[in-house]
């Protein structure tokens, strides 16, 4: 990891889920947020906004202080996470209820765009987003040519 990353574990006390531990870290338990941010990091080295990300999500955590929560996805188990959280660019901020995925954040964003749509994100009528299906392909024909 990165200083930066290091930091989100170390000072901020996020945890780092992986396949094992995503879906305890992701269910509600009693007084915490049902809400969770789950960061999707990449290489730091490759990517150079995940240190950008990496400064304003202790300051999303403040600015929905008590109502969210947030953890760090292991870099060994992301390509197996992304499809199920619908994350197709690195880095990326998934707003999750329960195990839920809402919506994602790819890259660093203007912080007028995370607050809104975080806090669309925390009504508690927004829906899930609908289960990855996966890259789909359609072939179209001309009209009357044979399919």
């Amino acid at each position: 990891m990165s200083p930066l990353l290091d930091a989100l574990t170390a000072r901020h006390g996020l945890p780092v889920v992986d396949l094992a531990s995503v879906d305890a870290a992701l269910a509600p338990v009693a007084g915490a947020p049902v809400h969770t941010l789950l960061f999707f990091t990449g290489d730091p080295a490759q990517h150079r906004e995940t240190a950008d990300v990496a400064v304003v999500l202790p300051e999303l955590l403040i600015a929905f202080q008590g109502r969210l929560r947030a953890a760090l996805v292991a870099r060994t188990a992301e390509d197996a996470l992304k499809r199920r959280f619908h994350v197709a660019v690195l880095p990326s901020l998934v707003m999750t209820r329960g195990a839920d995925p809402l919506g994602v954040l790819p890259r660093i964003c203007d912080w007028s765009d995370y607050t809104a749509r975080i806090a669309a994100w925390l009504d508690p009528a927004t829906p899930v987003m609908a289960p990855s299906r996966g890259p789909q392909v359609e072939i179209v024909t001309p009209a009357g040519a044979p399919a």
